[in-house]
C-alpha cells in the first residue's frame, strides 16, 4: 500500500482527495493536515510515502512546508496541488523539492497515476503540464550563473539524456529518440541523478534550465 498524507486548509477538499485516493486498492490515506506546520508534524509521525500538498494555506504555506519536510530523514515524495495555475508556484514547488505539481481539478486516474509515479521516481507528474509551465516561467540564465560543477562529471550521452529530461520527456520517449532500450535509459537517468546529487527528475529539470542546457521554448530535437 502507498501511504498518503493529504494537506489542505479546506476540509471539503481533504475529504474529496481522500475519497478519490481511497478508491484505488493500492493507496491508503493515513492522515490529514490543515496547514503547513501540521503537515510537517504529521509527516514526521505518520511516515507517509507521498504527501498531497496544498500551496496557499494560513500560517506556513505549502512551499515552505515542502522544503522542511524534504529536509528531514527518509522524506516522502511531495505532490503540490493547487487551484492556482501560476508559473511561479510550479517553479518554487520544484525548487523546494516537490516531485510533481497538479491542479486540484485533476481526474481520479491522473491523481492515482501521479501518486504511483512519484513513488517510483521515474517520471515527472504530468510531464506536459510541468514542461509547459516551466518553459513559460524560466528565463535564460543570468550571465553570472554558470553550469554547476556536477555537469562536468556527466558523459556526452548523460548530458543528452539530461537535456531530454529537462524538456519533459518520459523514459519511453527518450528511448524512442535515442533508439535504445528503455532499461538503458533508466540506467542513464539513475547515473545522471547520482552524479548531480539530486533526489529525482524534478530537481534535474531545474538544473537543466538553470545551467542553460535547455532554453525556454526550445523544441526537442527531431
Amino acid at each position: 500500500m502507498i501511504r498518503v498524507l493529504v494537506v489542505d486548509d479546506e476540509a471539503l477538499v481533504r475529504d474529496g482527495l481522500r475519497a478519490i485516493a481511497e478508491l484505488e486498492g493500492d493507496i491508503e490515506v493515513v492522515g490529514e493536515a490543515a496547514d503547513g506546520n501540521e503537515a510537517i508534524e504529521r509527516s514526521r509521525v505518520l511516515h507517509p510515502d507521498v504527501v498531497l500538498m496544498d500551496v496557499r494555506m494560513p500560517g506556513l504555506d505549502g512551499i515552505d512546508a515542502t522544503r522542511q519536510i524534504l529536509a528531514g530523514p527518509n522524506p516522502p515524495k511531495v505532490i503540490v496541488l493547487t487551484t492556482f495555475d501560476r508559473n511561479a508556484y510550479v517553479y518554487e514547488a520544484m525548487k523546494a523539492g516537490a516531485s510533481g505539481f497538479l491542479l486540484k481539478d485533476v481526474r481520479r486516474g491522473q491523481l492515482a497515476g501521479a501518486i504511483r509515479a512519484v513513488t517510483t521516481g521515474e517520471t515527472l507528474v504530468s510531464p506536459a503540464i510541468t514542461r509547459r509551465l516551466i518553459e513559460q516561467f524560466c528565463a535564460a540564465p543570468a550571465k553570472d550563473v554558470g553550469p554547476p560543477p556536477q555537469l562536468d562529471a556527466l558523459t556526452a550521452r548523460e548530458l543528452e539524456v539530461l537535456a531530454l529530461i529537462g524538456r519533459g520527456l518520459t523514459n519511453t520517449e527518450i528511448a524512442e529518440r535515442l533508439f535504445v532500450a528503455e532499461t538503458t535509459v533508466k540506467t542513464h537517468v539513475g547515473r545522471v541523478l547520482t552524479k548531480l546529487r539530486v533526489r529525482d527528475r524534478a530537481q534535474a529539470v531545474i538544473i537543466a534550465y538553470e545551467s542553460g542546457l535547455v532554453r525556454p521554448r526550445e523544441p526537442p530535437p527531431n
